[in-house]
């Protein structure tokens, strides 16, 4: 079976299709490998056609570890893992629709989410991704070695609040984290700017209009085309991204039509960074 699946790069940098799999039945430890080291490699998984119960939908996350459960999104009742991801004519705003890795201001935020989209619209709701290894790579030398040295203060409030009030909260309160400004990513051993838009509010080492100044940067630099992909939406699609180093923007331009999906995010661990080992003489 592993012989069947082929995989597609989208962009030199980020985003691959996969075809020849079906995610609605059992998948060897073979065939999970093969997903990894492709998601390793590309950075998010595109699949077609596959109508994933939400039993099935856990199941096929829980082969890439624990689930990790949104601190303040309304949830399906009877799958708290299930975060709904919900657009129509209604709503005012909607999930995504700034650059961000998702829930990057838990402590220990998560390693990959898997969405499934369920109604597209007619046309439009494409999401963006984004290689923060690219992005990181692309800086200079010295703005690499001041990056090393900072840590960034993720908030869950500025975003959470004005868009999922207070009743699903689940720790009692908004997340807030710490985390260094460029992480060392855990499999591949490869540097990834870790600042985004959604979470990030500042720099903990820095004066206030210093922060502000270097974020702003950051934050257009990590949007650059040249880092990216774009994927379209059809009905029972489904992306897989690795968090840990990319960022991704839901596109709302839709309205009044409705986008309708769910995802099951996969537990991470806390980001480090780990320097490189300075060049031999």
């Amino acid at each position: 079976m592993n012989q069947q699946i082929r995989v597609e790069p989208l962009s030199p940098v980020i985003g691959a299709e996969v075809f020849g799999i079906d995610l609605t039945g059992p998948l060897t430890a073979a065939i999970v490998d093969t997903l990894h080291s492709a998601l390793m490699t590309h950075l998010v998984l595109f699949f077609r056609d596959q109508q994933l119960s939400f039993e099935q939908h856990k199941q096929f996350g829980k082969r890439f570890g624990d689930l990790h459960v949104h601190p303040a999104a309304p949830k399906v009742a009877e799958h708290p893992e299930i975060l709904v991801v919900h657009a129509d004519e209604t709503v005012q705003s909607v999930a995504g629709e700034l650059w961000h890795s998702d829930v990057s201001c838990d402590v220990e935020p998560p390693m990959g989410s898997i969405l499934r989209v369920e109604q597209v619209p007619t046309i439009g709701g494409d999401t963006l991704f984004a290689s923060m290894y690219a992005a990181y790579e692309s800086l200079s030398d010295g703005m690499q070695r001041l990056l090393g040295e900072l840590t960034a203060v993720h908030e869950g409030r500025p975003y959470y609040v004005g868009r999922y009030g207070g009743e699903h909260l689940r720790d009692g309160d908004y997340p807030s984290a710490e985390h260094p400004a460029v992480r060392t990513h855990p499999v591949t051993g490869r540097t990834a700017l870790y600042v985004n838009e959604l979470f990030t509010t500042r720099f903990k080492e820095l004066k206030r209009n210093e922060s502000d100044a270097l974020l702003s940067f950051l934050l257009k630099h990590c949007a650059s085309p040249e880092f990216q992909c774009r994927f379209r939406w059809r009905s029972n699609s489904v992306a897989f991204w690795d968090n840990r180093c990319t960022q991704h923007h839901a596109i709302w331009d839709y309205y009044p039509e409705t986008r309708h999906g769910y995802r099951v995010t996969v537990q991470g661990d806390r980001p480090y960074y780990r320097p490189a080992a300075a060049p031999q003489d």
